[in-house]
């Protein structure tokens, strides 16, 4: 079934109720509908930055007669701190592999923690299951990502020493679950054979913090103020919405009631410095010899690094062995994996769901057991609009062909740059009412994934320029790349690009999208502003997705300079970063044409009729 001929008669008709508000109120009409939408739905995933964990418990965790259990064993730490550790041994006696999950949503009491050590005491497997410093029964102060790498090291050290350790462990988890796995491979560890990080950063700078320059603001005050913010998860009555527009940005958590030194510490280095540099993990590819089963999403706000981290360990890792044993596996999933096969307003069908559990033990089987493995593909893709996996041999694949399309007269998006008009298009941007985030590669449930772009269609400060309806099926899969010349008034601004999927009915979804702060224009170390007038070309990262266009379907780039609450307004003023509450309203003129060639690049992967 085609992916955007799906009818979802299931949800609310509301994008035209939200689009008749006015327009100041705009932000706040969709995301209060969004997240009663979600907090009444039974396929909420997720709070702030907490995912839907593997093997999500279907039934009672009941463990098997004979199960040896040693709950909140005290692990201590090179600096003499103490970490709770739950040890779970299988019933036979003897000497097992370790699977190890470190984590910071609870203390391990959860149904789903339990049923990770069912899964693998019952595979054969001791289960340690680690609370990080400073969270829950832990001790020590809780800082999120650099703390991870030591202590990781320290407890594979501890594992590998353990009488019931046969020396050869091996990592699991999702998200921070999925960080610390390669926090703790920068050890390169004798006895870490085998990882299976599940949407992770991999630079933490772009990724978690600052894509393409711009702070990452709502994932990083929900998570890190509000749910990670103190030892325990927590939620609380704040408005994610109007609360989070406090200016200056440097004291949001003052303005919310916290005192949140990592939050801050973010805010302190907007560019890439010394502070971010340690947690570069793809730049660190050459310190680390561990096998990794890259698992990841096309609407998951960690896809980029998920396949950087592959690319990088495929040919920088340590040993012939690591980077022959790289494995990337992409559906279309968003934050929460392969929980259901709805991301955002999208149904992709249940063949979009995979058997996690037997991917998992084949992996772990192989590099732990030494058993062959059932499927050797290094790279699994599922092709959305198509709605098939796909193995593939490579990233980006071989076959693929780079192809431009071009900006041009009359909001036209074409291939080809034979007759391009020379122009341009100007709009303004007003960061007091800036274009709304609908959709995309977020965490925050409520408004990630696919969505119909109806509710935004009236909005003046976004262009949109649209491809002729394709005459035949054609596959976009791989990176992808707008390159604008734009003008400014202002002395910093931001440029987005979106990629829309518009079906033959007139609905558009979007596909992928991204972020180029212009102070970030040519360098993230070394930001420079803007002089008022001048063009400057801008490389915008769109980062990747795998989509087959049917006969009728068009393609729409959009361009704005917000994408809120996602990220945050760009003031337009050049003041240094987080310390302003002015703001100030620019305008922006896109440039077209011969001498201004504005384009998005697609990897378009010819048919296998054009191939041979």
């Amino acid at each position: 079934m085609h992916i955007y001929s799906l009818a979802f008669n299931h949800l609310p008709s509301w994008p035209g109720r939200i689009a008749a508000s006015h327009a100041c109120d705009f932000v706040t009409a969709l995301l209060r509908f969004l997240i009663a939408l979600i907090l009444t739905s039974p396929l909420t995933l997720a709070v702030g930055g907490e995912v839907e964990p593997m093997f999500a418990p279907k039934e009672e965790v009941s463990f098997p007669p004979g199960l040896h259990v040693r709950y909140r064993q005290s692990v201590a730490m090179r600096d003499g701190v103490s970490l709770s550790t739950h040890i779970f041994l299988p019933s036979r006696d003897g000497v097992f592999p370790s699977l190890l999950v470190r984590d910071i949503y609870g203390n391990g009491s959860q149904a789903s923690r339990q049923r990770y050590a069912k899964w693998a005491t019952q595979n054969g497997y001791a289960f340690v299951y680690q609370v990080a410093r400073g969270r829950y029964d832990s001790e020590g102060h809780w800082y999120p990502y650099f703390q991870e790498i030591a202590d990781g090291e320290d407890t594979l050290d501890w594992i590998s020493d353990q009488e019931w350790s046969d020396g050869t462990i091996g990592m699991f988890g999702t998200s921070y679950l999925a960080s610390v796995q390669w926090l703790a491979a920068l050890s390169a560890h004798p006895s870490l054979k085998a990882i299976a990080p599940a949407m992770s950063p991999g630079n933490y700078y772009r990724d978690v913090a600052y894509p393409g320059g711009a702070f990452s603001l709502l994932s990083r005050a929900s998570w890190g103020i509000g749910l990670v913010g103190g030892r325990t998860n927590a939620t609380y009555p704040i408005d994610w919405v109007e609360g989070i527009g406090h200016l200056p940005l440097k004291s949001l958590d003052e303005s919310l009631g916290f005192d949140v030194r990592h939050f801050r510490d973010w805010l302190d280095h907007p560019s890439y410095d010394r502070y971010w540099e340690p947690l570069n993990l793809e730049a660190r590819a050459a310190e680390m010899n561990v096998p990794a089963l890259n698992i990841g999403g096309w609407y998951d706000v960690f896809l980029r690094s998920t396949i950087g981290s592959f690319s990088t360990m495929k040919t920088d890792a340590i040993t012939a062995r690591a980077r022959k044993s790289q494995r990337l596996v992409i559906g279309p999933w968003p934050h929460g994996w392969n929980a259901r096969s709805v991301t955002g307003q999208v149904d992709f069908g249940p063949q979009s769901l995979i058997n996690e559990e037997a991917m998992m033990l084949d992996w772990f089987d192989h590099h732990l057991k030494g058993k062959p493995l059932k499927s050797g593909s290094p790279v699994k893709l599922f092709v959305m609009g198509r709605n098939e996996w796909r193995d593939e041999r490579e990233w980006p694949l071989a076959r693929t062909e780079f192809t431009p399309w071009y900006l041009n007269e009359g909001g036209q998006l074409q291939e080809g740059s034979e007759d391009l008009e020379s122009g341009f298009t100007s709009y303004q941007y007003d960061p007091q009412n800036p274009t709304p985030t609908l959709g995309g590669n977020i965490m925050r449930t409520e408004l990630r994934g696919a969505f119909n772009q109806a509710p935004l269609d009236g909005r003046k400060d976004v262009l949109r320029f649209l491809s002729e309806p394709f005459s035949e099926p054609v596959e976009i899969t791989g990176p992808i790349e707008a390159i604008l010349f734009a003008a400014s008034d202002a002395k910093d601004t931001d440029f987005m690009a979106k990629l829309n999927v518009v079906r033959e009915n007139g609905e558009a979804y979007n596909l992928v999208d991204g972020v180029i702060r212009a102070r970030y224009r040519d360098s993230y170390r070394e930001p420079e502003l803007l002089e008022a007038g001048r063009i400057y070309e801008y490389r915008i990262d769109l980062w990747a997705t795998s989509y087959e266009l049917a006969a009728g379907e068009r393609l729409r780039l959009d361009i704005s300079s917000s994408n809120y609450p996602r990220l945050n307004r760009n003031p337009n003023t050049g003041a240094p970063f987080a310390q302003t509450t002015e703001m100030r309203s620019a305008m922006q003129t896109i440039h077209f044409g011969k001498d201004y060639p504005s384009r998005v690049v697609l990897p378009v992967i010819p048919s296998p009729h054009e191939s041979n």
